[in-house]
């Protein structure tokens, strides 16, 4: 009896051009880091996640890198992980007297405001905020980059 053949795709350009998804957002696992976090800032952390909640629908939130961390959950073109394209900010709290946020590919945004800091050769860039009046000062200019990044993503 003659072994059935295993299935092949036909078209391998097919699979490279298919649309994948990621796994869902975790806001009840983000709720509970939360409430853990020692750190005195916790309002401006609060208000931050607000605002890049807001930012789109399909941003989802998780702990990873040891903090809060937003990612686009819509479907993207395959890519290559290590590039963390899913990836939108990531928590920052190794200082006491501000919070910082990642941007870990926004050297793209091209961001003339000033909110955007730092030139790292792996393309990420840094926002510090040291209060609740500077999450006010800048939620208009970082919606308005984080609505722009989604856009740009390879879906």
């Amino acid at each position: 009896m003659a072994k059935k053949k295993p299935s092949v795709n036909k078209n391998p350009a097919e699979k490279a051009t298919s649309s994948i998804t990621t796994k869902p957002s975790a806001p009840a696992v983000v709720d509970a880091f939360l409430l853990q976090l020692k750190h005195p800032m916790i309002d401006v952390v609060k208000g931050l996640r607000k605002v890049i909640l807001s930012a789109d629908k399909e941003i989802g939130e998780e702990i990873k890198w040891n903090a809060p961390t937003f990612f686009y959950t819509g479907k993207m073109k395959p890519s290559d992980p290590k590039k963390y394209e899913r990836y939108l900010v990531v928590f920052n709290f190794s200082k006491k007297d501000s919070i910082r946020l990642v941007f870990p590919s926004g050297a793209p945004l091209n961001d003339t405001s000033g909110l955007l800091e730092g030139d790292y050769t792996d393309g990420r860039r840094l926002a510090a905020f040291q209060s609740m009046a500077d999450v006010k000062k800048w939620e208009k200019t970082m919606l308005a980059l984080i609505k722009k990044w989604v856009k740009s993503l390879e879906k």
